[in-house]
């Protein structure tokens, strides 16, 4: 029997997708940048459909391209053009299994929507971090496998600190049941860390046990105008000490963001006063304290005192917090009418923010003179996306020729600054060969050793996350 009939046997016919007009979504990536072709699309309902899947691909030495919802930004879940390789979409595996109300936990499989189980901890009376522009579709499996971040990351972590257990379909079909709800689990490696982040390449996630949190009773948000980059980091420094650690947001924002947004974005205006260069976008959390109203306009007022605010907008309503949290997530999509836009998600120790954002516009200008930098992101975590835009006037493919060049000029000066060339979007296809330059020899190595010992055949999504040999 045929490969692709004897996996539709496992899927069903309703469970396998074959024709290239039926495969384009999973195919392509939004971005545009990696397309690819595969042999098919499976679409598994359960973790036994999965280990039957992986036992033949493992059989056959196919390769298995894992699938959440596709909203990778660097191709990690794109299969390559070969078109010899499986996709796996959990899509269908999306049930929740288990409610652990006294202990704040939710199992849940793969393929749910992290907006979905935000509303399931909410329904509960929780609240489940993690917050990202992609949630409406990304699915938990595919964040678990790239470690996502998010707006919340100051407080809560990133996707590794929400994940306490995780069941896996390994490279040779064996499932490992880790779906622990453990608080504490002092006997050994913890197993599950190899697959948080690991991008599909050492096995399967089909379901995880994930922390839920009291929801907060109070939120407040302010925008505020800041004199530079240097005062948002004051910024932060200063609502943290008196707010008493409550800010679960801070985001920076810079002039040519709110333009490009109110540009071409409907119903979407300026909401500060006055244009400013940089704005920071500050959210406190609370469920002690009802005022927090009074409490971020008390952090306002000292920031005024100090120096480091300018201007600042509190808003008066849930739907006026809203608007302002809807402007940041459009930031993004903003950029593409402008054109051509080279991406870095890149972190730096928050000391040095200020110190990467000028050495890396300076360096930029001798690449690209008059390039635009659209620099916005993550204070509190020293997660920047530094998007330098093509210059008006310049043609896109000869921007985004430079793209080697300007992102070798950004990262060289990350590595300098003792940080991380990925800081939140994973390695993929995009970086798996800049690794070599900004890991040692030694990690790579051990990253290696650990790939050939629960993937021998290299079947997992290959050519993603480990460098070319």
């Amino acid at each position: 029997m045929q490969l692709l009939d004897r996996l539709e046997e496992i899927v069903g016919p309703k469970g396998i997708l074959r024709d290239a007009s039926d495969m384009g979504g999973y195919l392509t990536e939004w971005r545009d940048k990696y397309e690819g072709k595969a042999l098919a699309v499976l679409l598994p309902k359960s973790t036994e459909e999965v280990s039957k899947i992986v036992t033949i691909c493992a059989e056959t030495n196919t390769s298995i391209v894992p699938q959440g919802g596709n909203t990778s930004l660097v191709g990690g879940s794109i299969p390559f053009i070969s078109g010899d390789e499986v996709i796996i979409s959990l899509k269908r595996m999306n049930a929740v299994r288990e409610i652990d109300v006294e202990g704040g936990t939710l199992t849940v499989e793969a393929g749910c929507i992290l907006a979905d189980l935000q509303q399931k901890s909410e329904d509960l009376g929780f609240m489940f971090p993690l917050r990202i522009g992609s949630e409406g579709s990304c699915q938990i499996g595919g964040n678990i496998s790239t470690n996502a971040g998010g707006v919340q990351v100051i407080h809560y972590g990133n996707t590794r600190e929400q994940v306490l257990g995780l069941e896996v379909v390994l490279a040779d079909g064996t499932v490992w049941d880790g779906l622990t709800n453990l608080r504490k689990d002092n006997t050994g490696y913890d197993l599950k860390q190899l697959f948080i982040g690991g991008e599909g390449t050492l096995g399967v996630i089909t379901a995880a046990v994930v922390k839920m949190y009291p929801r907060p009773k109070y939120q407040q948000l302010a925008m505020v105008a800041i004199p530079d980059i240097n005062a948002a980091v004051s910024v932060l420094g200063l609502a943290r000490r008196l707010s008493g650690d409550q800010v679960t947001a801070i985001e920076l924002i810079p002039r040519i963001a709110i333009d490009l947004v109110t540009k071409h974005v409907p119903n979407f205006a300026d909401p500060m006063p006055e244009k400013y260069n940089w704005q920071v976008l500050i959210e406190l959390s609370s469920s002690a304290t009802e005022d927090l109203k009074g409490l971020m306009e008390s952090i306002l007022e000292a920031g005024f005192e100090e120096g480091i605010i300018l201007d600042a907008i509190v808003p008066e309503s849930l739907a006026q917090q809203g608007k302002l949290w809807a402007l940041r997530e459009e930031i993004s999509g903003a950029q593409k009418p402008e054109g051509g836009s080279i991406k870095h998600d890149i972190s730096v120790p928050i000391a040095k923010i200020a110190e990467f954002i000028e050495r890396a516009d300076a360096a930029l200008q001798t690449v690209i003179p008059n390039f635009r930098p659209v620099t916005f992101g993550h204070i509190g975590d020293g997660n920047l996306h530094y998007n330098p835009l093509q210059p008006e006037g310049m043609e896109k493919h000869e921007f985004l020729d430079k793209w080697e060049e300007v992102s070798r000029t950004v990262h060289n000066l990350v590595h300098e600054l003792q940080g991380s060339i990925s800081a939140e979007h994973g390695i993929g296809r995009m970086k798996k060969n800049e690794l070599k330059l900004y890991k040692s020899a030694s990690e790579l190595d051990m990253m290696r050793k650990i790939k050939n010992a629960l993937d021998p055949n290299g079947i997992m999504n290959p050519g993603k996350l480990l460098p070319d040999l």
